[in-house]
């Protein structure tokens, strides 16, 4: 009796844990801009602290496409979009690595920038398609 007096009464449910409207892959993207910036800052300066602090900067940078990235793969993206997507996984793998140690955080080659945003807009696109359904 007190068990079913002190039961929920309405059951919710929802596929997210906030509404949607929170999630855009676009917040990575900015981020991933910042880092191609600063490693354009960083080649064309001659100064040794100014080279430094786009370093400093790019690499913060860098931690936060990866958060943002993180969060769409662990808290938007559900079972049914990576039985839609099975590329997803892989691709969210590859950009993360992009972002990191191994990638923009370790270098100011440009073209590694410009594989990390080309990634963030392959999620993009399949972020959006999410949204159609």
């Amino acid at each position: 009796m007190l068990r079913r007096l002190l039961a929920p009464r309405v059951q919710a449910h929802a596929h997210c844990d906030l509404p949607c409207g929170v999630y855009d892959p676009a917040q990575a993207r900015i981020e991933a801009q910042s880092v191609k910036g600063c490693m354009e800052k960083h080649n064309a300066s001659d100064d040794p602290e100014f080279r430094q602090r786009a370093i400093t900067i790019k690499e913060a940078r860098s931690n936060l496409v990866k958060e943002h990235l993180w969060v769409l793969w662990t808290d938007y993206f559900k079972p049914p979009h990576f039985e839609k997507y099975p590329q997803l996984n892989d691709l969210f793998n590859q950009a993360t690595k992009l972002a990191g140690s191994g990638g923009t955080k370790g270098t100011c080659d440009v073209a590694v920038a410009d594989d990390l945003l080309a990634k963030i807009d392959e999620i993009a696109e399949i972020f959006w398609e999410t949204k159609k359904a």
